[in-house]
């Protein structure tokens, strides 16, 4: 607090402040202590280290500048804002400041118009009026600005007393505006007005000496000349030649021409020898005189071939290849010239190389394969229909070497702009050089389509409005440089390239990682977005609907995460009334795009149907629900079990299962908070089908889970049991019937809808009188009747589960064909009835016929419990041919289900037969097991002979 400065002198400031009032936080454990320059929002910390007392003393202060300070305070959880800052403080010794306290106060106006005028080529002179309120004035500070730019860079770093300053250190090329302001004790005056634009520009000097003074054409009476231009122009453009002449008998030179070039010399005498030299002029005044030429007769030329072609050149000069130019004959001969052959030959040799065979009809050509380091010389001669003509002068020797960093022409596109540009970067120049552009070598000048600008060492051709007229080869010479030059040929794919990206700057879009599309949330709302790779602070965007814009607000919330690039609107009741196309529309500085979603037809009713189901979730899980629906399961001794898990339950919540509308109750009720709940389906087949339903309510509410078992699903419980049955299937065994033989396979379950399929010898097995195909719930068989020698051989069971299938297999033959024929020597028949109904008092008697080789054995059984004879029930088996057992007078408690198990040594057969005993008077119940009987009031023996029907296995 109260930051103010003390001891004021030319070099430092002593500063002093208050402690904060501080209560809760952290102590201070010092302070940093900044300042700035009066007129500048830049602030420089004084200390490096915090200062525990409350003064710092200020060093390295500017005389004459006035600065501001401010002081932050620090503890252990930080630096604090800085403090207000203090009054302005001008540094000056104190005996300089007591004289001007005394003055009357305030800063002075500002100066006057400022005035810039060249000085050299790297400096210019600034003269102002002085400001109409002197104040005490202490002198001025000059700043200055390339145009062009926004900033502006300090000229004096000390107050300068007059009002007339010269800049230094400036860029030849660049044009600059200035200002200036006055300073006293109290501070600086406010910034004059800027000062014209000035380009700084070289010196001017004369030209250097033209050279190779060569005759072109002769008429008898005048000479047309030509001559190399001087190789440096002296910074400005050459704007006329001198020539003077002597002849043979006077040897005193005299002026052709006073008021500039003609392109003849004449006043001539036929006949005589002229020597000739000239000076080049511009600006600054006329250069240095060439060379005198060599001896020219004037004679008139009357050849039909054409003249010799003059000033050759080079351009691109590189360590194989050059271009060669030149220009056209004056004298053209009898016809027009219509073409030109170039000579070539080694500096030093006579041995002239025709370059081309065919004539070229342009005065350039591109010669290549030279040897790098080489030098050659060069001549012209141009050709029309009457010959080849004279060649021209020889060149000047060059060398098949690039300039060090040497650089080719850059095509591009302007990033800010998008101007399309070519661009070279010398490697060399001087303050007086000049870029010359030409197209196919022809020298641009003044052209609406291009413009060309130069910025230090840097020269730009830019195209206006570039199309396929712009096509070609460009080149630019800098002039005053040992040959700085380099060409481009622009191709209509690469302008077609750079006329895109230029588009493209000239009209930027937002780049999207992720154009607009749509989610459903929980709830039904929807959520529509896209991404973009970048998003700034500024930018702003929009959602239109159906062409009408919609905004944060009820029912709709729109946001963006400038991190992320994500823009978003969520719709919180979507229905029919938001089927449409959906845009959204962003604009990022000069960049923009927009995204669209079109949501109508199919799509939207999806979309709207899944919103509506997110809607009713989210109502449906507020009370008990499934949190998973109805699924199967199969257990691995193959029992079907039905589950699901439930959620947002308590112990009141009921839990009821359904078949087909019919309630299902078991033995042990649901327990709805272990959070799953199973319904088991023991020995599963057809019968089973149907659909289940599973309700879980309470006071909050219901949810209901269907599970319909048909079709796929049903097929799909099927493959499930196989998977697990054909895992465990046993190897097939071998069983000896009365009718035959039989091949079994033991497996965890066996039901008759399981993809099984028999084969004998790899031909499938169909089920007939001879080979009958069935099983029970342990096992799968095939019964073999009265087997034959076609029936040997290689049998398999193939069980698939719709995925994979398990095979098992049996060979009948060798060894186990012995046992089959020996078992069939024995032979065990009967019958007995499958369900006997019998009155109260009444006395039964099961009889059966049994025959075997050798004798069987014969067990009776009741509930599964062996039967022996007691006076209530006889059990008999006589001449180890008929099996016998009486029940006397019957009671209800000898209803029951009966077997007999008839067995020798190769097999046997086990029936069974269901007693139901009622009382006198009652309604004769109905048969519940077997094949309907007809009841009777007591049973009789039932004997079966051989051919009747055999025992069957149940």
């Amino acid at each position: 607090m109260s930051v103010k400065a003390y001891d004021i002198n030319s070099d430092y400031v002593l500063v002093a402040w208050k402690p904060p009032n501080t209560v809760n936080e952290a102590p201070i454990i010092g302070y940093f202590v900044d300042r700035c320059e009066a007129g500048s929002d830049t602030w420089v910390q004084c200390n490096d280290a915090p200062v525990k007392v409350c003064k710092y003393p200020v060093h390295g202060l500017s005389v004459g500048h006035s600065y501001h300070f401010r002081v932050r305070a620090v503890n252990s959880a930080g630096i604090s804002n800085p403090s207000r800052k203090s009054d302005k403080v001008t540094a000056l010794d104190e005996a300089e400041s007591e004289r001007l306290k005394g003055t009357e106060e305030g800063v002075p106006s500002a100066p006057g118009k400022v005035v810039a005028t060249r000085n050299t080529k790297t400096s210019v002179f600034l003269q102002w009026d002085p400001p109409k309120h002197l104040k005490n004035l202490m002198g001025y500070y000059i700043d200055g600005r390339v145009v062009g730019s926004k900033d502006w860079f300090p000229c004096n770093h000390k107050p300068f007393k007059h009002s007339r300053f010269v800049v230094h250190g400036l860029i030849p090329g660049e044009s600059y505006v200035f200002r200036v302001q006055a300073v006293n004790v109290f501070g600086l005056s406010e910034e004059s007005q800027e000062s014209s634009p000035i380009a700084v520009e070289p010196t001017l000097t004369t030209p250097s000496d033209p050279f190779d003074i060569t005759m072109l054409s002769c008429d008898g009476s005048s000479i047309t000349l030509a001559w190399k231009s001087p190789k440096h122009c002296g910074g400005s453009k050459i704007t006329a030649y001198y020539v003077d002449k002597h002849d043979a008998d006077n040897l005193e030179w005299k002026e052709v021409n006073q008021a500039g070039l003609t392109e003849r010399v004449g006043d001539l005498t036929e006949g005589n020898f002229y020597w000739f030299q000239v000076q080049a002029a511009n600006l600054a005044g006329v250069g240095l005189p060439s060379a005198p030429s060599e001896s020219m007769k004037c004679e008139a030329w009357t050849m039909d071939e054409p003249g010799p072609a003059y000033d050759l050149s080079f351009s691109e000069v590189r360590s194989h290849s050059l271009i060669i130019l030149w220009k056209a004959p004056v004298y053209t001969g009898a016809s027009a010239v219509t073409g030109y052959f170039v000579d070539m030959a080694k500096k030093g040799s006579s041995d002239f190389v025709t370059l081309n065979q065919e004539a070229v009809s342009h005065c350039y050509l591109q010669v290549t394969g030279l040897e790098e380091g080489a030098t050659y010389v060069f001549r012209v001669r141009a050709i029309n229909a009457n010959g080849v003509g004279k060649p021209s002068q020889r060149s000047e020797p060059v060398c098949a070497k690039a300039l060090p960093g040497t650089q080719e022409i850059v095509a591009g596109v302007d990033e800010e702009t998008g101007d399309v540009f070519l661009s070279l970067e010398a490697c060399e120049i001087c303050e007086m050089s000049k870029f010359v552009w030409s197209k196919n070598y022809k020298p641009i000048g003044d052209c609406p389509r291009l413009a060309v600008s130069v910025k230090g060492r840097t020269s730009r051709l830019t195209f206006t409005n570039p199309d396929k007229d712009d096509l070609g080869k460009y080149s630019v010479v800098v002039t005053d440089t040992d040959g700085v030059s380099a060409s481009h040929t622009l191709t209509e794919d690469a302008l077609n390239t750079m006329l895109e990206l230029s588009y493209a700057i000239r009209h930027p879009i937002v780049p999207l990682k992720h154009g607009l599309s749509y989610e459903i949330l929980e709830k039904g709302h929807v959520r529509f977005w896209l991404q973009a790779v970048k998003l700034s602070p500024s930018v702003s965007y929009r959602f239109v609907v159906n062409d009408k814009e919609v905004t944060s607000g009820e029912g709709h919330k729109i946001s963006h995460d400038v991190a992320t690039g994500i823009i978003q609107m969520t719709v919180d009741n979507f229905t029919r009334s938001d089927e449409g196309t959906y845009t959204c529309q962003i604009n990022d500085g000069k960049a923009k795009t927009q995204s669209s979603l079109v949501l109508v037809g199919d799509v939207f009713k999806a979309a709207l149907k899944e919103a509506e189901f997110q809607r009713r979730e989210h109502i449906r899980k507020q009370g008990p629900h499934f949190s998973e629906y109805l699924y199967f399961t199969v257990t691995e001794d193959c029992n079907v079990m039905l589950a699901c898990k439930v959620a947002n339950v308590k112990k009141e919540t009921r839990f009821n299962w359904y078949r087909e509308e019919e309630e299902i109750v078991l033995e042990t009720p649901p327990n709805v908070m272990s959070g799953a709940c199973a319904l088991p389906i023991p020995l599963f087949s057809r019968k089973d089908q149907g659909v289940y339903k599973a309700v879980l309510s309470d006071d909050r509410g219901k949810d209901t889970s269907t599970f319909d078992i048909s079709g796929k699903v049903f097929d799909d419980i099927i493959n499930a049991i196989a998977q697990i049955a054909g895992s465990s299937a046993s190897d097939l065994v071998l069983q000896c019937t009365p009718e035959g033989i039989r091949l079994q396979c033991y497996m965890n379950y066996y039901t008759e809808e399981m993809k099984t399929v028999w084969k004998h010898k790899e031909s499938k097995i169909a089920s007939s009188e001879k080979m009958r195909i069935g099983g029970t719930a342990e096992m799968a068989w095939m019964q073999i009747c009265d087997p034959s020698d076609k029936e040997k051989g290689h049998y398999s069971i193939e069980i698939s589960d719709g995925v994979k299938t398990y095979t098992r297999t049996f060979d009948l033959s060798g060894q186990a064909e012995l046992q089959v024929f020996s078992a069939l020597q024995s032979e065990v028949v009967g019958g007995l009835p499958d369900v006997v109904t019998i009155m109260e008092e009444k006395s039964l008697s099961l009889t059966c016929t049994v025959w075997g080789e050798p004798t069987p054995e014969v067990t009776w059984f009741k509930n599964e419990q062996e039967v022996t004879s007691t006076e209530h029930t006889r059990v008999t088996f006589d001449g180890g041919k008929f099996a016998s057992l009486v029940i006397n007078k019957v009671t209800p408690e000898d209803s029951g289900k009966y077997s007999i198990n008839v067995r020798n040594k190769y097999g046997g057969e086990f029936v069974e037969i269901t007693v139901s005993v009622y009382k006198h008077g009652e309604q004769i119940p109905e048969p519940k097991l077997g094949q309907p009987k007809m009841a009777t009031p007591a049973a009789t023996p039932a004997v079966l002979h051989p051919g009747s029907e055999r025992l069957r296995n149940r």
